[in-house]
């Protein structure tokens, strides 16, 4: 190597591809770097005997050995070396098995070079990654501890609604793949009666009622005044129904009083969002029954947390109406987010029941391996890997702010009545969604 050369970092791209090729090799001399070029395996092999790259750039869809296969050689051989995984058809699985296997980030083809030539220099810098902050995760036993457990006297009661009890005209069915499980399974929506109330039915027909006091461990989290925020799940005579929290956001915002639905342990979960619930519903079509709702009015604010923007918490307080202001601030891409939610005003089909789950790929993999989730992780939810996501592309600009919202419309229905009040809340999780809940059933029972 030449003088000129010197300390000049080395980038290796592999790509049976001439014009790829060509042009990041342009592209980065450009930039300052030496670049090596191999169309396949054998070149890169060949090639590696003599010289080790700062950085490979690999494609995985490759003529003979492929680039998972050479990335998991690469990783005994080679175990420090950089690869930035490439690839024009693979999908989230591809994604994450790289990342799984040593990979330091995985881009989709066409390459944005501007976003390639900012990854390469952080990676080549070796600069620290920056510390995350905490993502209010389904996939931990986080704990919300109830700060203020005296109520109010008469915070809350009762109210005919305006609105009727409703029901399904029909019957419908939705197939899907569960998210803890990862095993296939389905749900069957039907019509009941006025007053029966929302009620989850298991294959050998026990039922388990939809409510606060229903939820797994529900009499040892009200003697610790904790709740856990493995997402929400029912349970009943050593029944289970899991995550439910999505189809209950879907039947509260459509004022679903009454209905059964039969479940094989755990709800589809299909895209991470409500948006199937959602459709399923005005599938079947909404029935109107001959007696009134019941609205549970806030008359006094009722607390879970302490109100400080870098802790959990959120309140409710009299409102006229039903509405959330809800504030997120996590680690990029996220950052901070806010955004109200208004039933007279929003849209829930339009603007939260699209909105999907959202994980880091490093809680996700931990969880799979203490086996806490299953495979429905990676189809269900916006992956986020290195400050980016890396799996989808996202459906609004603040869909993570939206998602918590949608999670929380539906573990409020854990009340067994609509909410007319206002909830803020900061950077809520399903624990903390629950002990809310918790303190108005009190509430309501005392």
């Amino acid at each position: 190597m030449n003088s000129s050369n010197e300390g000049k970092k080395t980038i290796c791209i592999v790509d049976d591809e001439v014009a790829i090729r060509d042009t990041l090799e342009n592209v980065l001399l450009d930039e300052g770097y030496n670049v090596l070029s191999c169309k396949d395996s054998k070149d890169f092999f060949k090639m590696l005997e003599n010289k080790t790259p700062s950085l490979v750039l690999l494609d995985i869809w490759l003529p003979g050995i492929d680039g998972m296969a050479i990335l998991n050689r690469l990783r005994g051989s080679h175990p420090t070396l950089p690869v930035i995984m490439i690839s024009g058809h693979a999908g989230i699985d591809s994604a994450v098995n790289a990342i799984k296997m040593g990979a330091v980030d995985f881009m989709e083809k066409p390459l944005r070079l501007e976003i390639l030539l900012d990854k390469l220099s952080q990676v080549l810098s070796k600069k620290p990654s920056e510390k995350l902050k905490d993502i209010a995760s389904d996939t931990r036993m986080e704990v919300a501890k109830i700060i203020n457990p005296i109520i109010p006297s008469g915070a809350i009661r009762l109210k005919d609604s305006n609105r009727p009890q409703r029901t399904l005209k029909n019957n419908v069915v939705l197939n899907g793949k569960g998210l803890l499980t990862g095993r296939n399974t389905g749900i069957i929506l039907s019509p009941l009666d006025v007053n029966s109330g929302i009620i989850f039915q298991t294959l050998d027909d026990k039922s388990v009622p939809a409510h606060i006091t229903n939820i797994e461990n529900f009499s040892q989290s009200v003697a610790k005044q904790s709740f856990s925020a493995n997402s929400t799940v029912l349970a009943c005579e050593n029944r289970r129904v899991m995550t439910v929290e999505h189809l209950m956001a879907s039947l509260h915002m459509a004022g679903i009083t009454n209905i059964l639905a039969k479940v094989d342990e755990e709800i589809p979960n299909i895209d991470g969002s409500a948006a199937d619930f959602s459709k399923l519903i005005r599938e079947a079509g909404i029935q109107d029954q001959r007696v009134l709702a019941k609205d549970a009015v806030v008359l006094e604010p009722i607390q879970v947390g302490r109100k400080k923007l870098d802790e959990k918490h959120l309140f409710v307080e009299p409102f006229d109406g039903f509405e959330i202001d809800m504030r997120v601030d996590f680690s990029d891409p996220i950052g901070e987010q806010k955004l109200i939610f208004n039933t007279e005003i929003d849209s829930f089909d339009k603007d939260i029941a699209p909105a999907r789950s959202f994980n880091t790929f490093e809680n996700i993999d931990i969880a799979q391996k203490k086996g806490t989730v299953g495979s429905g992780y990676l189809d269900s939810h916006i992956i986020m890997h290195e400050g980016k996501v890396i799996n989808t592309e996202l459906r609004y600009q603040d869909e993570f702010v939206r998602h918590k919202i949608l999670d929380l419309i539906g573990d409020l229905y854990l009340l067994g009545y609509s909410l007319k009040g206002r909830v803020v809340a900061n950077m809520t999780s399903h624990g903390y969604n629950q002990a809310l809940v918790q303190k108005l059933h009190v509430a309501l029972t005392t």
